[in-house]
């Protein structure tokens, strides 16, 4: 039973771990008033990179400083769109995502499961492993915490400290500020544009760390549309979350948990189908919104930040 329990709480915590990277960085990224449906193209395109570079350096560091740089280029294309351009933020998100799924595809063609590069690979150590921690990873239930790649524990420090930076830091305060009112951070003095660029793409950075984590420790090597819709999954989690980094991580922890379960399930030769077991995290936050519509004291708990999706003219403009 500590057993069985203990794996379950391996995978979750190892699938979990790039959808809250991801989620985390599109929490930021709204909390400025941008929204960014581009995470699903964003991510493949930095699994593809990280994949890419780790083969042929052999550097995981520079594999997802790299993926890094391609997630954040690619929110910089977006912030330029809706920044500066003031383009329309939903159709600039498809775009993204339809360009990192088509152009990962393309150039990923020769990195399938029928090269030999995916093979290798495999059987290299150019990857993530778990690292156990003497004498924590003992403990029944909670030494899977401390059974994890290097990434996931980064996350134990980053999610209390992304908290801490929001609601008790002047500079979350000024982020707070850009994403419910620009016109008025603008009279307190703060600078809307470069905040939203800076935000939009240090949400792309993070969405790229997080598609780094699917190709070099959850499912090392590349295939097509190895994120199988985590993007999306992203967009779902942060409205779960109510742009809360506390609740997002559970969020994350549910989906993967059901990623747990459902590999589990189909282990044991289970007649219960995975796309119903996939579909758990959408039909949630269903709910969830629906019940944001009918409960006052929901909408105030859920309230997204006041200019989210709406371009700002400054007034000189």
């Amino acid at each position: 039973m500590f057993d069985l329990v203990g794996s379950l709480l391996m995978i979750t915590l190892a699938a979990g771990t790039s959808l809250l990277y991801a989620t985390l960085g599109e929490i930021f990224t709204e909390k400025s008033g941008i929204l960014n449906l581009g995470i699903e193209g964003t991510m493949l395109m930095s699994a593809l990179t990280a994949f890419t570079v780790s083969y042929y350096s052999g550097s995981l560091i520079l594999a997802v400083f790299c993926a890094a740089l391609t997630g954040g280029l690619l929110s910089l294309i977006h912030a330029i769109i809706t920044v500066t351009l003031r383009g329309n933020q939903v159709v600039s998100g498809l775009s993204i995502t339809l360009l990192g799924t088509g152009l990962s595809s393309f150039l990923g063609q020769r990195l399938g499961p029928e090269s030999n590069g995916f093979t290798l690979f495999g059987l290299n150590a150019h990857r993530f492993h778990a690292i156990e921690i003497p004498l924590l990873s003992n403990i029944p239930f909670l030494g899977a915490f401390f059974h994890q790649d290097i990434l996931t524990y980064l996350l134990y420090f980053l999610v209390p400290a992304t908290w801490i930076f929001l609601y008790r830091s002047r500079y979350g305060l000024s982020l707070r500020a850009v994403g419910e009112n620009p016109r008025t951070a603008t009279a307190m003095g703060i600078h809307v544009m470069k905040e939203r660029y800076i935000y939009t793409v240090f949400g792309g950075i993070m969405s790229g760390i997080g598609g780094a984590h699917l190709s070099l420790a959850y499912t090392p090597g590349w295939s097509e549309n190895i994120t199988g819709g985590r993007g999306w999954i992203v967009i779902a989690l942060v409205i779960f979350a109510a742009w809360n980094p506390g609740r997002a991580m559970f969020g994350a922890l549910l989906f993967g948990g059901i990623n747990a379960i459902q590999f589990r399930l189909q282990a044991s030769g289970t007649n219960i189908p995975s796309a119903f077991l996939n579909m758990l995290p959408y039909l949630i936050t269903l709910v969830v919104l629906v019940l944001m519509n009918v409960s006052p004291r929901m909408q105030r708990r859920f309230t997204a930040p006041g200019a989210l999706g709406r371009a700002y003219v400054p007034e000189d403009k």
